[in-house]
């Protein structure tokens, strides 16, 4: 019963809960850029350079038989995936970095902290003293 109870409390751990919810969070936003790249980037790219779609773009290393599929290297899949690795990486970096300036200023603006109280009653002593 002990590693039950033990895994409960690590389970109920703040760090754990955020991290799951985190977790979550990421696979909504990665479908989330998916869909941006897949239906709304790719397109007008694909209409510019003349009408291509870049998910089917793949070289055929053997065509389909009857006993075998077609071997492929599917390099536009590839393509879109990169394309949405790098959308997901720059909103990252921009929400890291919206998060050190919040902090940075946060520092900037606290006031400095209080001496603790023994720096204090050392002050006062030492004051007293040099007026005597």
């Amino acid at each position: 019963m002990g590693m039950l109870k033990e895994f409960r409390e690590f389970a109920m751990r703040g760090n754990v809960i955020d991290l799951a919810v985190g977790v979550i969070i990421g696979a909504a936003f990665g479908k989330i850029t998916s869909s941006l790249v897949s239906d709304v980037i790719m397109p007008p790219i694909g209409l510019i350079v003349g009408g291509m779609d870049f998910s089917s773009l793949a070289i055929t290393l053997r065509d389909k038989t009857d006993k075998a599929e077609a071997v492929q290297v599917r390099y536009g899949a590839f393509l879109n995936t990169l394309i949405d690795f790098l959308i997901v990486a720059f909103a990252i970096f921009l929400f890291i970095k919206a998060i050190n300036t919040l902090q940075r200023k946060k520092k900037e603006e606290a006031p400095p902290a209080a001496p603790p109280e023994e720096v204090v009653l050392l002050t006062q002593i030492r004051d007293e003293l040099r007026r005597r």
